[in-house]
C-alpha cells in the first residue's frame, strides 16, 4: 500500500484526539482498579440515593423511554437507516466505519463484561436485565453510535448555530441514556462512567480511522 503523508490539518486533529483518548483511558482505568480493590460501594450508592430518591411514576416513564434510545433493538434500527443513507449519498467508508464502531464496540463491551463478571445492583430494580454489569452497555454503545453520528453531523452541518445544537442534542440524550440505567436500578453509576469512558476512547480510535481513509480518498 503507498504511504500517503498526513496534511498538517490530519496532524493536528490526531494530536488532540490522542489527548482525549489518553482521558477517557485514564477514567476507565482509574474506575477499573477502584472496582478491582472494591473502592467504589460509597461512591454509587451515594448517587444511586440521591437518583432514585426522583422515582414517580411519570419520570419513569421519562427514563423507559431514554433507556429504549439506547437499547439493542433502537440503535441497530438506527444504524440500518443510518447505512442505507450514507450509502444513497455515496459515503462508503463513513458506513464502512460506523458499522466498525458499533459493531467493535459491542463486541469490546461484552469482553470487558466477561473480564470483570460485576454483579447487577440489587437495591431497587425498577425493570429487570440480565448479565454483568460493568461497564454499562447501554451508556458504552450509546456514546459510541451517537457520538458516531454527532460527528458525522458537524462534518455535514456549515454554521455554527446547527453544529452547537447537534452536539447539545448528542450530549443530552448519551447523558439520559446513562442516567435512565441508573434511576431503573439495573447499573451502578459506576458502570455507567465506565462505559461512557470506554465508548468514548473505541470512538476516538474509529473516527481516528475514518480521517485517515477520507483523507487518503481526497487524493
Amino acid at each position: 500500500m503507498k504511504f500517503f503523508p498526513l496534511s498538517l490539518l490530519t496532524k493536528k486533529f490526531f494530536l488532540y484526539s490522542l489527548g482525549i483518548l489518553a482521558i477517557f483511558s485514564y477514567i476507565f482505568a482509574k474506575f477499573a482498579d477502584e472496582l478491582v480493590e472494591k473502592e467504589l460501594h460509597t461512591f454509587d450508592l451515594q448517587i444511586i440515593h440521591q437518583v432514585q430518591g426522583l422515582i414517580t411514576p411519570q419520570l419513569t416513564s421519562v427514563m423507559k423511554f431514554f433507556t429504549f434510545m439506547g437499547s439493542i433493538k433502537m440503535l441497530l434500527f438506527l444504524f440500518l437507516l443510518s447505512c442505507l443513507f450514507m450509502l444513497w449519498r455515496k459515503k462508503v467508508w463513513e458506513a464502512i466505519f460506523l458499522l466498525l464502531a458499533i459493531g467493535g464496540g459491542t463486541v469490546f463491551n461484552l469482553f470487558l463484561k466477561w473480564v470483570f463478571q460485576r454483579a447487577r445492583p440489587t437495591l431497587h430494580p425498577i425493570i429487570q436485565e440480565t448479565g454483568y454489569s460493568f461497564p454499562s452497555g447501554h451508556s458504552m454503545v450509546s456514546f459510541i453510535f451517537y457520538g458516531m453520528i454527532g460527528y458525522f453531523l458537524l462534518l455535514f452541518f456549515e454554521r455554527r448555530v446547527a453544529k452547537a445544537i447537534s452536539v447539545v442534542f448528542i450530549s443530552v440524550l448519551v447523558f439520559m441514556v446513562g442516567l435512565s440505567r441508573i434511576y431503573l436500578g439495573v447499573h451502578y453509576p459506576s458502570d455507567v462512567i465506565a462505559g461512557f469512558a470506554a465508548g468514548g476512547a473505541w470512538l476516538v480510535i474509529c473516527i481516528m480511522g475514518l480521517r485517515v481513509m477520507i483523507e487518503r480518498g481526497s487524493r
